[in-house]
C-alpha cells in the first residue's frame, strides 16, 4: 500500500518539484539584455518633476528638463535644474557605453561652486541629489545591469496586473557590491515590453534598504514609456516620487547639448 502511494505521489510530481517550469524561464542574462534591446527612439525630451519627503513628512520640489539621445549603442543623458532658485542651474550628465570594459562618464555641475565634478565608478552608488535612486539607478531609468550582477531567475508574478519574471541578482565581486550600494537585489521585469517594474534592494550589510516601483507605464508615439517612479527608503523612511511629463520622442535635439560645457552654459 505504501509503495502504491509513493508511486502515485512521483507520478503526479507532489513529492519532488517537477523541474520543467524551472527550464522554461529565461535566463536572468538574457532578460536583462531584453531591457537594454528595447526600442527608447534616438532622442527624448521630457520634463521630469521629483518630489523628495522626509520622515516627518516635510516635501521638497525639484523641476528639471530630461534629455536622452542615443549615438549608435552609446547612450547620453542630460538633465537641468529648472527650480527652485536653490538648485536652478545644478545639471548632470552621462555616457553609457556599450563596452563593458569601459567605465560610464558621469559629471555633475554646480553652479554654487562653478565647478563640473566627474562622478568616478567608486561612487555611483552614491545617492543622486537628495533622491533615493543613486547616480547608476538614473543612468538605468527601467532597464537592469548586464554587467554587475550575478541573475538566477526565479519565477513569475503579477506586478499591477501585469506577469513580470522574478529575478534575484548578486554583484558579482565585493569591489561591484561596494561601488553598487547593494549586496543583492530583486528585480520584476515585464514579460512582454521587458521594462522594470519593481526592485528591492538591500544594502552592504544585508538589510532590507528599499523598494522601487515604476508606474504608468504606456505608449507615446508609439513607444513604451513610464511616467512615474516611487521610491522608500525603509530605513531612513524618505521617499522620492518621479513624475513624467511632456514627452517627445520626434524632436531633434542638438549633440551640443550632451557636453561639458552645455553643463554649464544650460539649456
Amino acid at each position: 500500500m505504501k509503495t502504491k502511494l509513493l508511486m502515485g505521489l512521483l507520478a503526479i510530481g507532489l513529492l519532488f518539484p517537477s523541474k520543467s517550469n524551472a527550464q522554461s524561464l529565461p535566463s536572468g542574462k538574457s532578460i536583462a539584455n531584453k531591457t537594454h534591446a528595447r526600442d527608447e527612439g534616438v532622442s527624448m525630451r521630457r520634463t521630469l518633476t521629483m518630489e523628495l519627503k522626509d520622515k516627518r513628512g516635510k516635501v521638497r520640489i525639484r523641476e528639471t528638463t530630461s534629455l536622452r539621445k542615443y549615438f549608435g549603442e552609446e547612450k547620453r543623458l542630460a538633465i537641468f535644474y529648472l527650480t527652485p532658485r536653490s538648485v536652478m542651474g545644478t545639471a548632470f550628465l552621462t555616457y553609457d557605453y556599450p563596452d563593458p570594459s569601459v567605465n560610464d562618464d558621469q559629471w555633475l555641475y554646480m553652479p554654487a561652486l562653478r565647478k563640473t565634478r566627474r562622478i568616478s565608478a567608486a561612487n555611483r552608488g552614491d545617492y543622486f541629489l537628495g533622491t533615493d535612486l543613486t547616480y547608476e539607478d538614473i543612468k538605468l531609468e527601467t532597464r537592469i545591469s548586464r554587467n554587475d550582477y550575478n541573475y538566477k531567475t526565479i519565477g513569475k508574478e503579477l506586478v499591477n496586473g501585469h506577469e513580470s519574471y522574478v529575478l534575484e541578482g548578486t554583484p558579482i565581486n565585493h569591489k561591484i557590491a561596494k561601488e553598487l550600494g547593494y549586496s543583492k537585489v530583486k528585480l520584476w521585469v515585464d514579460a512582454k515590453i521587458w521594462m522594470l517594474r519593481k526592485a528591492d534592494s538591500w544594502d552592504i550589510a544585508g538589510n532590507f534598504l528599499k523598494t522601487t516601483e515604476i508606474r504608468d507605464i504606456k505608449k507615446v508615439q508609439g513607444i513604451w514609456t513610464y511616467h512615474q517612479i516611487h521610491v522608500k527608503n525603509h530605513k531612513t523612511n524618505h521617499q522620492t516620487y518621479f513624475r513624467i511629463s511632456d514627452i517627445d520622442y520626434q524632436t531633434e535635439i542638438s549633440d551640443n547639448t550632451f557636453t561639458k560645457e552645455a553643463l554649464v552654459n544650460g539649456l
